[in-house]
């Protein structure tokens, strides 16, 4: 019988079970937002470790998932507090893959609308933050990526070369380099949901964001609560219950230029 490794298992092991342990010895589930996400690949992987992660698209779920909101990207990570936003900004007029539109883009004015967006992301007040998206032009007009990776470096024998851009996040360790280059994403024939397919987020990535980044993100929220110990506001103390967003007062309030839909 062949033996599926668990998430778990997944983990380098320098940091295996500290994602779910702080000084106390208790787990405190921390409160995550991937933004520009409508499949809930990326969120089911953190909340199967036990975070309270919410997605944001104007697309509904996929999963039809109650831990997801449908509405605008920045008005989501503004709602915080957040310890971190994964985010996916749509790339339809950002990737080279594009390029040959990139005149009309420019001159009308998506291409500046879509990279504006990108540095909104990329400012807001949450201590972590990972944008991905394919490579592009946000290299040459925000900045370079921290990382490129690939999924044939995650269990998924194919090519996609994936842009992180990092604020307080490590850069991903490969957890299953295997064999194959098959570029099946570029590939894929021309249809209505091409552009759903194309940007979807591998299983494998997603499961090394939540394991990797889970316990950096736990350190980086237990050095901001620290030097609180012991003040009068009980905000952020070990052992708090961190309260979902109220997805009630949630409307359709997206605006286009802050599209979210992507993954």
């Amino acid at each position: 019988m062949t033996h599926s490794p668990s998430l778990l298992e997944l983990l380098p092991a320098a940091t295996s079970p500290a994602v779910i342990v702080i000084a106390a010895g208790a787990f405190i589930p921390l409160k995550l937002l991937i933004n520009c996400e409508y499949s809930g690949a990326v969120r089911r992987a953190f909340r199967a470790l036990g975070h309270d992660a919410w997605s944001c698209d104007l697309l509904p779920s996929e999963d039809d998932s109650p831990h997801h909101i449908i509405g605008d990207a920045l008005a989501a990570a503004r709602s915080g507090p957040w310890d971190a936003m994964i985010c996916f900004p749509p790339c339809t007029d950002l990737c080279v893959s594009g390029a040959r539109h990139f005149s009309a883009k420019i001159a009308d004015g998506r291409q500046g609308r879509a990279l504006q967006f990108v540095r909104d992301l990329l400012a807001c007040d949450i201590p972590c933050i990972s944008l991905e998206n394919p490579i592009g032009v946000i290299s040459s007009h925000v900045r370079k990526p921290d990382q490129i990776i690939q999924p044939w470096q995650f269990g998924h024998g194919e090519t996609k070369a994936t842009c992180l851009w990092l604020k307080g996040l490590p850069k991903l360790v490969p957890t299953d380099i295997v064999d194959g280059r098959e570029a099946r994403v570029h590939r894929m024939p021309p249809g209505p949901n091409r552009w759903k397919e194309r940007s979807r987020t591998f299983e494998g990535i997603a499961q090394a964001m939540a394991a990797q980044w889970g316990h950096a993100i736990q350190a980086s929220r237990q050095s901001r609560i620290s030097p609180r110990k012991g003040a009068d506001s009980t905000e952020g103390a070990a052992g708090a219950a961190i309260a979902p967003p109220q997805n009630s007062a949630w409307g359709r309030i997206g605006d286009a230029q802050h599209t979210a839909t992507n993954r």
